[in-house]
């Protein structure tokens, strides 16, 4: 295994359980359908980022772990399913035993992301530990974490879960790197992100996706505006 860069850690829910909070825009068979979109995106950002020693998609659905695969990514089976944390964590641990230098948590719902961002997050710290955030444009959750190394705080992604990554570093005598990043900074989460999302216009699979299934069309009826610009970032 490569000692030398980071690790990036893809925490993947079984498709069934995919973008619950969508229903009222898309079917089940539409959300799994978008959640393999946005995966292929994300691993697409990674597999282009040179400084990254590898990435790890935490997943125990076999179709996700095939497109992972697809993209050379190594897979750790969640067997457990308790969460995205309890995945990262999952990773963490072995990253650690491993004698990784330091890992990047990042979900698998920002399409957006782009190679330049996560090389932008990646940059080398000055000093160690080191932790980087990039916060949710919407909610203040956090949508990317590099660590060195590994352990460097605890992780827990949720909403508001920036401040708590914050204070944990601050705590532990770090000054995080905070970067707001348009692509990184946008999970697709709720119909609201939809519309910002399809606002960007991006060459995104999931974008393409989205598009053969009309949904653009059904954002009026949820009471969204599929045209309202996309948040922009500080």
């Amino acid at each position: 295994m490569a000692r030398d860069g980071l690790w990036a850690v893809v925490p993947a829910k079984d498709l069934a359980q995919a973008k619950r909070r969508l229903a009222g825009v898309l079917t089940a068979e539409e959300r799994q359908g978008l959640a393999r979109a946005m995966l292929e995106d994300v691993l697409a950002a990674l597999a282009g980022v040179p400084a990254l020693a590898g990435t790890i998609v935490v997943t125990r659905e076999p179709a996700l772990a095939a497109t992972a695969r697809s993209f050379g990514a190594r897979v750790i089976a969640d067997l457990r399913h308790d969460g995205p944390n309890a995945a990262i964590m999952l990773a963490a641990k072995e990253l650690a035993a491993e004698g990784a230098a330091g890992m990047l948590a990042i979900p698998a719902d920002v399409p957006l992301a782009t190679s330049t961002e996560i090389g932008e997050i990646l940059a080398a710290p000055q000093t160690r530990p080191a932790v980087a955030l990039v916060p949710a444009l919407a909610d203040m959750g956090t949508n990317a974490v590099a660590l060195v190394p590994t352990d460097a705080i605890p992780i827990r992604f949720g909403r508001q879960s920036f401040f708590h990554h914050l204070e944990a570093a601050l705590e532990r005598g770090i000054t995080p790197r905070i970067l707001r990043l348009r692509g990184v900074g946008l999970d697709i989460d709720r119909p609201e992100d939809l519309a910002e999302f399809l606002a960007c216009g991006s060459a995104t699979l999931s974008h393409a996706y989205l598009d053969r299934c009309n949904v653009r069309e059904r954002l009026p009826a949820a009471d969204i505006d599929p045209a309202r610009p996309a948040i922009e970032s500080n």
